[in-house]
């Protein structure tokens, strides 16, 4: 008996061990308790619950941190209500959840059309959180978790579309902290026009990036390349993508996409066993999609006024609106008939996240330049700007926009140059006071500026005058042995200029001598020196 009982305890051991390494065989099936974990042992996959529910979800999850943080689900909306659940493989080679070991009907499946007949098929899970069906041998992929995100965008998983088989991979929110279930909210590049990402809550806009500038996102000022992460953005013909790489392996950070519509990035402290957040969007009123309607624009530097303002060549279009802080209404054109006749022009609008551009006209092969001839040619185009102003290579390539402008929105200190037209009148008037005067105010300050200098170079050369004169006004030290000519000394004339504004009294040199004999032996009061 005590020998059986061995022979079970090595064979339990045995098929434990089968799912501490990183994949699962073909021939293999994982209980709801069993567990598989990547190679450095990074993320796990298996069954598990959240918070406290008892429904069973299968899914990946990280390993090494003490917070319970899931970061893919399979059966999102279709969780088992036991821990009856088991994974394998069927028949045509796609990875299956069952809700019993006697199921015949999965309940979530990898769902590869074509039958997989490779013998050598396993799920692999790799240090980066990647699911892979793959045949080891050759290495060829079938099926990845990468391309299937829910609401987690882990480093290195590749975010966008390929042109060609139509495969999108695209962030959707938890339905709550405690349900996976597929949320109100996702997270996507748009296919249309020029390279944006897009938040939607259900068919709605809610948040844009803005388009790729050639090193961030325009609507996110503070992301920055080469600092923790090394992004990679690809627009070709054959695919839109980004991947976010973490420049040292020792960085655990992650992207979610939570149930209330908000993107947050966070970083692992694993001193203080927590994650912590240090970015997030939509985070102030300009980062609401559309915030001050068609055509209008929002500034959120100034607090003490209304964010939303008209572009250059636009009014209200409901002015009782406006006044009650209701831009939703949006602007029109000031005066439709006075643009294109051959007198209008464009005014510059700084440090602007452009306004959305799925149906923007773009030529990446002509400079901005060329972009605004190209532009006043066509009576059609309302505004143009750079497509990848920050390029490594320079700013190159053009876009054109040809209707009403949305979600438009400035920034302080980054952005881009937006150029918008407008008539001869409106020109001038920009010009003249530019946003909120800002010509002007650069003129008043550089006039301030240069009579501040001017001031401090009067102060300067009057100090130094004064220093001069108070050099040259010594007292006489030596006289000629026998007498002085006292009328005919021309120090005499300086001493007698200066006494008025000295504050001791100055005494005539002619009294003096009359008062001592002309500097007699006998009148000496006594003598000073240096010293014995």
């Amino acid at each position: 008996m005590k020998k059986f009982f061995f022979i079970f305890f090595l064979f339990t051991l045995l098929i434990q061990s089968c799912f501490s390494v990183n994949t699962i065989m073909r021939t293999q099936s994982l209980r709801d308790g069993d567990v598989i974990f990547s190679q450095g042992k990074r993320f796990a996959f298996g069954f598990f619950s959240v918070g406290t529910s008892k429904l069973r979800y299968v899914g990946i999850w990280y390993a090494q941190v003490s917070e319970q943080t899931v970061v893919w689900v399979a059966n999102r909306d279709l969780p088992i209500n036991d821990t009856s659940g088991h994974i394998k493989f069927s028949s045509r080679g796609n990875l299956c959840v069952y809700a019993s070991a006697n199921g015949t009907e999965p309940i979530w499946s990898t769902d590869v059309v074509d039958t997989i007949s490779e013998p050598a098929l396993v799920a692999k899970l790799s240090d980066s959180g990647n699911l892979v069906l793959l045949d080891p041998l050759t290495g060829k992929s079938f099926w990845e978790s990468f391309n299937h995100p829910t609401n987690t965008f882990l480093p290195f998983m590749k975010f966008g579309y390929t042109r060609q088989d139509g495969l999108d991979r695209f962030m959707t929110s938890w339905r709550s902290p405690d349900d996976p279930g597929f949320g109100n909210f996702t997270y996507r590049i748009d296919r249309r026009g020029f390279p944006q990402m897009m938040m939607y809550k259900g068919p709605t806009l809610w948040w844009r990036s803005g388009s790729w500038t050639g090193q961030r996102w325009s609507g996110v000022p503070e992301m920055t390349n080469k600092f923790i992460f090394n992004v990679s953005f690809v627009n070709n013909p054959d695919e839109v993508s980004i991947t976010y790489g973490v420049l040292s392996p020792l960085v655990i950070t992650r992207m979610v996409l939570n149930e209330t519509g908000i993107l947050q990035r966070f970083t692992w402290n694993g001193r203080d066993k927590k994650w912590i957040g240090f970015w997030s969007a939509p985070e102030e009123k300009c980062d609401n999609y559309n915030h001050c309607g068609l055509n209008g624009y929002c500034d959120p530097t100034s607090p003490d006024k209304f964010e939303c303002t008209c572009l250059p060549g636009y009014e209200p279009k409901k002015p009782q609106d406006w006044s009650l802080r209701d831009a939703s209404s949006g602007c029109k054109r000031r005066d439709v008939a006075s643009i294109c006749n051959g007198k209008e022009g464009f005014a510059k609008l700084k440090r602007v996240k452009v306004p959305n551009t799925s149906a923007v006209s773009v030529d990446m092969n002509i400079t901005l330049k060329e972009c605004e001839k190209r532009c006043l040619r066509n009576c059609s185009c309302v505004a143009y700007a750079s497509a990848y102003h920050e390029s490594e290579d320079g700013a190159k390539g053009c876009l054109t926009w040809h209707g009403d402008m949305l979600d438009t929105r400035t920034y302080l200190t980054s952005g881009q140059d937006f150029y918008l037209r407008v008539d001869k009148a409106e020109l001038a008037r920009w010009n003249g006071n530019g946003s909120s005067g800002k010509r002007r105010l650069v003129f008043i300050l550089i006039s301030l500026i240069v009579v501040a200098m001017l001031l401090m170079m009067i102060l300067f050369c009057f100090i130094r005058r004064r220093r001069q004169s108070n050099t040259r006004k010594k007292p006489l030290s030596t006289f000629a042995s026998s007498s002085f000519d006292l009328e005919d000394s021309s120090i005499l004339d300086d001493l007698e200029d200066k006494s008025r504004n000295r504050e001791l009294p100055l005494f005539e040199l002619s009294t003096i001598a009359a008062a001592t004999n002309n500097f007699s032996f006998q009148n000496k009061l006594g003598a000073g020196g240096f010293g014995p």
